[in-house]
């Protein structure tokens, strides 16, 4: 993870502050900064969304693609996630490759014309089963990213989205299912981090929620002739589609013990004061569907209960909000300005 390095005198004040529940931006030790939502921010994609927490940016596009199920989930699709960080500089084609979905991302942000190679997993190859996520980092976004250091957080995050979108009950994967054992929807949803300034994996989870909501997968029919054979009928109207329900996608909570207090939305600052943080994986009903502790330091079993209740209690805050402000810019429709950098 990015860190800044910290004077002795500074961590004092820090920590000294978060136990009086006064943190050096004014927060209490709950609240979140400024969040900025943006969806639809990337044409030829079938969902996108921009979100900026502090001085992390992350943008995420969604690309459906008809596929085969697999072989133990026949009545399903999948979903399947690459992630990478900005390649402003030092971008090489060969080697590297990217998911649809990631080369129409990264063109409309970085002007690219030269061609971009595609990123397929192959049948035999790791990515090729539904949910795991593959990962390229780049030291652009952060200089912590240079080297093993961008690897572990690649691996880091992969880890983390497998577990936490590897549940049927996050995403209506049935509704992904064409025709059973023969074709389905598989989504290539691509996270490209543009910019990391703290709480990093909350951030992430907003701007996957929030590009689902927005995603639109075309409505088919399975035709089948006198023979038997089917064919596939794809809609060629835009408005007749699919929408996926995002109810039950849960978000990430992140808590931080800074001293004998925890604080939500760390900046990186404070996250240089902690040792030891809890990821707290939550539904907007507060329903907790994982938890992972990062972090070199321990958590006593009180912390940790008075942290997931934490968890609970803002996660059910922020998913309505979220919620709120999606359901707010889509009713504004296709002649809402567009204010982020891609606007």
């Amino acid at each position: 993870m990015a860190s800044v390095a910290l004077s002795e005198a500074e961590k004092v004040y820090i920590v000294h502050g978060v136990q009086e529940d006064l943190r050096v931006d004014g927060r209490g030790c709950e609240d979140y900064r400024y969040v900025e939502v943006e969806t639809d921010v990337v044409s030829n994609t079938s969902g996108s969304a921009r979100v900026k927490l502090g001085h992390t940016d992350i943008l995420v596009g969604v690309k459906a693609e008809m596929g085969t199920p697999k072989l133990e989930k026949p009545n399903e699709g999948y979903l399947e996630f690459f992630v990478d960080w900005c390649l402003a500089l030092g971008y090489v084609e060969e080697g590297l490759g990217l998911s649809p979905a990631l080369v129409l991302v990264t063109r409309s942000v970085l002007g690219l014309t030269v061609p971009v190679g595609e990123r397929r997993a192959s049948p035999g190859s790791p990515a090729h089963d539904g949910s795991k996520s593959q990962m390229k980092c780049s030291a652009n976004a952060t200089p912590e990213f240079e080297g093993r250091g961008g690897d572990d957080l690649g691996t880091e995050i992969a880890n983390t989205l497998y577990r936490i979108f590897n549940n049927k009950s996050s995403v209506d994967l049935q509704s992904l299912c064409i025709s059973p054992r023969e074709h389905c929807w598989i989504l290539y949803v691509d996270v490209l981090l543009l910019e990391c300034g703290g709480n990093l994996f909350d951030t992430i989870c907003i701007a996957v929620k929030a590009a689902l909501f927005n995603t639109r997968i075309p409505r088919v029919r399975v035709l089948e002739d006198e023979e038997g054979s089917k064919d596939i009928e794809l809609s060629d109207d835009p408005y007749d589609c699919i929408r996926l329900s995002v109810e039950n996608v849960p978000c990430i909570v992140t808590l931080c013990k800074i001293g004998y207090r925890h604080v939500v939305d760390a900046t990186l600052q404070e996250e240089a004061c902690s040792l030891a943080s809890l990821l707290v994986s939550v539904t907007s009903t507060g329903v907790v569907t994982c938890m992972r502790k990062v972090g070199k330091g321990s958590l006593d079993p009180e912390s940790i209960f008075e942290m997931m209740e934490t968890g609970k209690r803002v996660g059910k805050v922020l998913h309505a909000s979220l919620q709120s402000v999606l359901h707010k810019e889509e009713s504004l429709g296709p002649k809402r300005q567009k204010v982020g950098f891609l606007g």
